[in-house]
């Protein structure tokens, strides 16, 4: 079995206080920290993991983190997606409206680099009193997509390394056929 190396690009989309970063903490570092501190710019974390199919692969995920202001997609949006693999769009399971924002983040990205693999994740589940995402409602909001959306908890772990987990192996089948 012979060992092959990959590395790319996801980009974190979705609308200011979802959770992106604390879902890229959790994934990278295994912590939580509920103190909120909003990115400014992008930050980049790497993250190497394994894959097993016909030959042994190690994908060094290049995780980008962006700032969730809708002024900034136009402006930086370029530079930010340029090169992207695929996408984790993320909203917050206490505001509903962070779905549909979805849309416009994903647009932006396409413009950029065409159609890449897709994950969706409602965060913050674990705030179950809070809660007004629902399955329907991301259904009919996200089911035009080739992706089932998860929801997600960065402070329990919940679905956080699944989702990364299931981008990475869609980026293999999408990307990469060649590595089966």
């Amino acid at each position: 079995m012979a060992d092959k190396k990959v590395k790319v690009k996801v980009c974190l989309v979705g609308e200011n206080a979802v959770g992106k970063t604390s879902l890229i903490k959790k994934f990278v570092l295994d912590i939580f920290d509920d103190s909120y501190i909003t990115t400014i710019g992008t930050k980049i974390t790497k993250k190497t993991m394994t894959f097993e199919r016909a030959d042994h692969i190690s994908m060094d995920m290049m995780i980008w983190d962006i700032m969730g202001q809708a002024s900034f997609r136009s402006l930086l949006q370029d530079a930010y997606f340029y090169g992207a693999h695929g996408v984790l769009a993320v909203a917050d399971s206490t505001r509903a409206s962070t779905v549909g924002s979805l849309h416009e983040w994903l647009d932006s990205t396409k413009q950029v680099v065409g159609e890449v693999p897709v994950v969706f994740l409602a965060n913050k589940v674990d705030l179950s009193n809070e809660l007004e995402v629902t399955q329907d409602l991301l259904d009919s909001e996200l089911g035009k997509y080739d992706s089932k959306p998860m929801f997600s908890s960065a402070k329990t772990g919940q679905n956080v390394a699944e989702a990364f987990q299931t981008l990475g192996e869609r980026i293999l089948d999408t990307k990469f056929p060649e590595l089966g």
